[in-house]
């Protein structure tokens, strides 16, 4: 229902959103979406409109020559100065000073190597297939995202895969449930994509695992907000996290968060769940 509402908002970002316009398409009453919203996004509906729209209208401030006054009404604004003070909060600048200096900036480069990466690493069954990148033109927010993409023309075999990825220690998570989420958006993606969370022990036995594979990311797709959750046990030693393209395609991730969430948020946990094998052995004399 979340992922849905939200492509809904992106389908309509230059419209009237309205939080009653939204709780009816999803089908629940304003005030139980609206929590709904805010448990599962970590943000209210609101900010998450706001966010969007002036990450928008940035893009239109250094890519197209349209006034600050069309770019603040086709996004919503009632005048150029509530545009102004509202993307002033987020970016710092106002949005004509935001133009001229930013644009200046880029005409050196849009894109960042990994190098540039801090925290981060590429790695998976074949690397070499994949390249990675910090994209500041295509973002969820203010920030760049960083983009995962097969390398054009390679020939792709059966499980071939490249991940962006980062581990820790999980000793200050031991006893926890927690969240890694993002947002994503993806391009041209013909096997697989998602966001992936594993938790190892001292001896690199696995513990937890989610790579989302049965609720993958497929196509080309709009922002959108992913998760994997798991509890730490108090053995684990390493946190894995990141997120994996499998074959050909091109993915975004922006905006992450790891974060402590309450049992009422049910883990994602990718591996078998008990309760599908049967409570006893079954047929030992072989019947038909």
């Amino acid at each position: 229902m979340i992922h849905t509402s939200i492509e809904y908002i992106e389908q309509h970002l230059e419209e009237e959103l309205s939080l009653e316009r939204i709780a009816q398409e999803a089908g629940f009453s304003k005030y139980h979406f609206h929590r709904i919203f805010r448990k599962y996004v970590g943000k209210s509906v609101y900010d998450h409109i706001r966010t969007r729209r002036l990450s928008c209208a940035a893009n239109l401030l250094l890519y197209s020559e349209e006034r600050i006054l069309d770019i603040a009404l086709q996004y919503g604004f009632e005048s150029q100065e509530a545009f102004t003070r509202a993307f002033k909060e987020i970016y710092a600048l106002p949005p004509a000073q935001y133009r001229a200096q930013m644009k200046l900036l880029i005409q050196e480069r849009e894109v960042y190597t990994m190098s540039e990466i801090k925290g981060w690493k590429v790695t998976g069954t074949t690397p070499e297939k994949y390249k990675v990148t910090l994209d500041t033109r295509i973002h969820y927010k203010t920030t760049p995202s960083v983009c995962l993409q097969s390398t054009a023309g390679e020939t792709f075999e059966f499980n071939d895969f490249g991940t962006v990825m980062q581990q820790f220690q999980a000793q200050p998570y031991a006893g926890k449930r927690m969240r890694f989420s993002g947002f994503v958006s993806t391009e041209s993606v013909t096997d697989w994509c998602g966001l992936w969370m594993r938790i190892d022990d001292k001896l690199q036995n696995l513990l937890a695992f989610d790579n989302m594979q049965h609720r993958s990311i497929r196509g080309t797709t709009e922002w959108n907000h992913y998760a994997c959750v798991l509890d730490v046990p108090p053995e684990a030693v390493c946190i894995n996290i990141g997120i994996l393209l499998t074959g050909p395609g091109k993915v975004w991730l922006g905006d992450c968060e790891f974060e402590e969430v309450g049992k009422d948020i049910p883990v994602t946990d990718g591996l078998v769940d008990a309760e599908v094998f049967p409570p006893e052995p079954q047929n030992l004399k072989f019947d038909q």
